[in-house]
């Protein structure tokens, strides 16, 4: 729906013990952005990072459970905005960035915009990282399309209407994976644009697991899967079950054809069961696909009854940067 006023936008950090960066980050998006909100959800931190965060001008909230995913859920439930950037903080990100970031988003009428890190690929802080995000980009193309190149950016801009239509289920570091299906599956306008990316200062370490949270990433991948694509989820099953069905099936066969006998009862109760089991699983996926299809539908139809938040004119023209946001206005919580 056609506004006319300036877009209201809200800066969210996300933070657990970030004590000794917060303070510059808030600061530096404050000089960066003077007219938008800058809130910092602290998640159990064991240090000064609530504190520091205020301090700092930021507006400070305290979310007890414990995961990135469960922070970011409450953030897009508490904070009413038009436009809405998210970054880490750490320091990892430049929020110098982030009129880039807007700007796209306002010009290219996109609902998300997602800040790529250039050469994390080749180097994420830990060799296991960067290995990890080569397969995990990798595996999301092959599973969900090629709509994102680099799935676990935590900087993003994002629409009214997309943060709150996102159903954001995660509850740790796969909050970002689930907001790219939710955009792939819905097939929302979504922009990329390759941002240098920092080191954490000295004394500062990642929260990352390295096979802890790529465990919960991979099964995350498949949750997703069974949610949006049932019928190719279920189908690799049934395929599996058919496959081994019949490789235990054929000998049983062509032996009976051979004597008229059926002496290995075992194995051909267990061909037959396999069978059944592939049968089952390909029903499955036929029927949950209608489903899928069906809440696919709904999400739709509900996003786009939300205002999309871009600030359009009653002329019809996009608000050109966010540099130009009026002065004063922010967002309102829920």
């Amino acid at each position: 729906m056609p506004q006319d006023h300036e877009p209201v936008i809200a800066v969210l950090l996300p933070c657990y013990n970030e004590e000794l960066t917060i303070a510059e980050v808030v600061r530096r998006f404050r000089e960066t952005l003077p007219a938008a909100t800058v809130y910092v959800y602290d998640n159990n931190s064991k240090d000064l990072t609530a504190l520091r965060a205020r301090a700092a001008g930021a507006i400070v909230v305290r979310e007890p459970r414990q995961g990135k995913g469960n922070v970011v859920r409450r953030m897009f439930a508490d904070i009413d905005a038009d436009i809405y950037l998210m970054a880490d903080g750490d320091g990892t990100y430049a929020p110098e960035d982030a009129p880039q970031l807007i700007n796209t988003l306002l010009t290219e009428r996109s609902d998300m915009v997602v800040g790529t890190r250039r050469g994390v690929s080749d180097d994420a802080g830990r060799a296991g990282h960067a290995f990890g995000n080569r397969v995990f980009n990798g595996l999301y193309k092959w599973l969900f399309g090629s709509d994102f190149t680099d799935i676990f950016s935590g900087y993003r801009v994002f629409t009214r209407r997309f943060v709150k239509s996102f159903p954001a289920v995660s509850g740790g570091f796969e909050i970002e994976t689930e907001m790219s299906v939710h955009a792939s599956q819905l097939k929302l306008p979504v922009s990329e644009i390759a941002l240098d990316y920092g080191r954490r200062p000295a004394g500062s370490s990642s929260k990352l697991s390295t096979f802890g949270d790529g465990t919960r990433i991979l099964w995350m991948f498949a949750m997703l899967m069974k949610e949006t694509q049932p019928l190719r989820f279920f189908g690799a099953f049934s395929l599996f079950f058919l496959a081994s069905s019949l490789f235990l099936m054929a000998p049983v066969l062509v032996e009976f054809a051979e004597t008229g006998l059926v002496p290995r009862i075992p194995t051909w109760v267990l061909s037959v069961g396999l069978l059944l089991l592939s049968m089952l699983a390909a029903v499955t996926g036929l029927i949950l696909d209608s489903v899928s299809r069906g809440r696919a539908e709904q999400k739709r139809i509900f996003y786009l009854s939300m205002p999309s938040g871009r600030a359009e004119r009653r002329t019809g023209a996009i608000a050109p940067a966010a540099a130009k946001v009026a002065p004063g206005k922010t967002p309102r919580a829920a």
